[in-house]
């Protein structure tokens, strides 16, 4: 089998078999493309790869001036192709299981206080229906802490008014609630009251665009931008500042790491422990800042 039709029947199989999302098939549908690339220009096989080819593989890779993290992800890229030839019996082992990932140094999340999420919160008009539907969008995605692409596919069957629940279709297709509270309750309330007004087509999704259809993750996400802008909040911040906001925040005023790691819709524990180290880090400071010992000499 060519390496093309291989690919694409990779593609395939995580689109219809794993359930990933389009953004992720894309992802790795370049990083793999990137691969073929260089397999051909190398005339290697990709189904009799050595050790020595796959270090060219990553010389090429630095080579290129692709940061750490980036040739990490493109490893996990081939660990999962060569475990899906592994699958079908096209190889009966891995490589890529025996390479590791370059070191990457952990940066941690830029995060908002909650004096900065009230600032913002309370600077956004309720004038219209749009900016009734922009403050409802912010409010859900800190409230929530919920992903950008997962805000734009809640429907309204989705919803439990009742218990202030959303169910949630997250990476994987793996289903999980996530909760909101009165002011998010009091905004969506008052979006509901205005949605009529903003479809057009009869769409079961919550959040719709101008044109009264489902919104996208590009329209989210540039209505964060345009609410940040207009803020005095001048650092910078995406969409996804509200989820680590919203984690920060959890730790911070004592939730326990298993429930954010819930909440957040993570796989590994590891994952959501970045986020102690900016709790721990943001007490650091305070006490080298604040703590009468460094005024004594």
């Amino acid at each position: 089998m060519k390496i093309e039709e291989a690919i694409n029947k990779f593609l395939e199989y995580i689109e219809f078999e794993l359930n990933y999302s389009s953004l992720t098939k894309e992802s790795y549908a370049r990083d793999l493309s990137l691969y073929k690339d260089f397999l051909k220009m190398q005339k290697i096989n990709y189904l009799d790869i050595n050790k020595e080819e796959v270090m060219n593989y990553l010389k090429y890779l630095d080579n290129l001036k692709f940061t750490n993290k980036t040739i990490s992800r493109l490893l996990s890229t081939l660990r999962s192709f060569y475990n899906y030839l592994v699958e079908v019996k096209l190889i009966s082992s891995n490589i890529y299981k025996r390479v590791r990932n370059p070191k990457v140094p952990k940066k941690l999340p830029n995060y908002l206080s909650i004096v900065e999420i009230d600032t913002i919160i309370d600077g956004i008009d309720e004038d219209n229906e749009e900016d009734i539907k922009e403050k409802f969008i912010f409010e859900l995605l800190y409230s929530t802490g919920i992903r950008v692409s997962e805000c734009a596919s809640i429907k309204l069957s989705d919803i439990d008014y009742q218990n202030k629940t959303i169910r949630i279709m997250g990476k994987g297709s793996k289903e999980r609630l996530v909760y909101y509270g009165e002011s998010c309750e009091r905004l969506l309330n008052k979006y509901l009251s205005i949605r009529n007004n903003l479809i057009k087509d009869g769409t079961e999704y919550l959040l719709v665009n101008q044109k009264g259809s489902k919104i996208s993750r590009e329209s989210i996400e540039y209505i964060i931008d345009k609410i940040i802008k207009k803020s005095s909040v001048k650092h910078k911040i995406s969409p996804h500042t509200l989820r680590h906001s919203f984690a920060t925040h959890l730790l911070d005023n004592g939730a326990d790491l298993k429930s954010v790691q819930e909440l957040l819709g993570h796989v590994n524990l590891n994952t959501t422990e970045i986020y102690t180290h900016i709790s721990n880090e943001r007490l650091r400071n305070a006490y080298l800042m604040y703590h009468p010992n460094k005024k004594r000499q």
